[in-house]
């Protein structure tokens, strides 16, 4: 790929990723309007390599927030991390069947397929954007009920049933191409009347959490397709994966900033109405053939 089109599409995996707009849906657009084929080995590798940038966007920015909050004594890491571990077991359980049914949806009368060719659909993207958009705005307009104090022993801001929606909203969002993890996430937070501030970083904490496995499962896949066929070239695809890594990273950076100042600036649901808007875009891409 073109160093250009690396880093025009690390940044917007940058700033997508981690704004509730789906970078699934936003890198998949731009790759087309740039007739690049992101399901070949050296670009899977590539969005490998975005991602890790954009998780340790995530651990730069959230990190002195997390030390304060929780790292500073064991009373209180122990009960978040017993959240983080309850939504992450959430997110596995619905994420298994869903991968499950939708696989069995795009094989329905073929020969089995991969999940991964959900990030080509445009049709499956479009209507999985406007659904995220819809519930970000219902979340954005939801009053906050939650006082200050009301938390769970320990001094967790956060409640078990904030964990299990966040962790269930987050299992539907991995194999959802467009359905936008960060905000769904985040809304179900909202909507479980949690405080903007301790809702977005626990939402972030999930990532960290599962980002390694997510990572791990996708260099799997493009190890066993490289090998498929016959044409793996590490140290070629390396290079402009790392160059796209640092863009993404400084992206991720900026994004969380956004992200911060118009979630506790009262703003959160015009994330929503821009992803109604997209899906109208996604939704035209379609119906002219691409």
């Amino acid at each position: 790929m073109d160093l250009l089109h690396v880093i025009v599409l690390a940044i917007v995996q940058g700033l997508a990723e981690l704004l509730p707009v789906s970078s699934s849906a936003h890198v998949i657009v731009v790759a087309k309007l740039l007739h690049e084929d992101m399901s070949t080995p050296a670009n899977a590798l590539l969005l490998v390599l975005l991602h890790t940038g954009t998780m340790f966007a995530v651990l730069a920015y959230f990190w002195r927030r997390w030390a304060d909050e929780f790292f500073s004594a064991w009373s209180r890491f122990y009960p978040f991390a017993k959240l983080v571990v309850l939504a992450s077991i959430c997110s596995a359980a619905v994420f298994l069947p869903a991968q499950a049914l939708v696989k069995h949806v795009l094989s329905r009368g073929g020969a089995a397929v991969d999940i991964e060719v959900l990030f080509n659909k445009l049709n499956w993207i479009a209507p999985s954007l406007a659904v995220v958009g819809l519930l970000i705005i219902y979340a954005g307009r939801h009053p906050a009920q939650r006082l200050p104090g009301d938390e769970i022993a320990g001094g967790t801001p956060l409640r078990w049933a904030d964990a299990v929606v966040m962790g269930v909203l987050q299992g539907l969002a991995i194999p959802f191409r467009g359905f936008s993890r960060s905000g769904a996430t985040i809304s179900g937070g909202l909507l479980t009347d949690g405080r903007r501030a301790e809702v977005e970083s626990f939402s972030f904490a999930m990532v960290v959490a599962i980002t390694p496995f997510a990572i791990l499962w996708e260099l799997r896949r493009v190890v066993r397709s490289a090998h498929s066929t016959g044409a793996a070239h590490w140290a070629t695809w390396l290079e402009p994966g790392l160059v796209g890594m640092v863009f993404s990273f400084l992206a991720g950076l900026l994004a969380l900033r956004w992200l911060s100042r118009w979630l506790e600036g009262g703003r959160w649901s015009w994330f929503g109405v821009y992803c109604l808007g997209f899906a109208g875009v996604a939704g035209a891409l379609y119906w002219r053939g691409w």
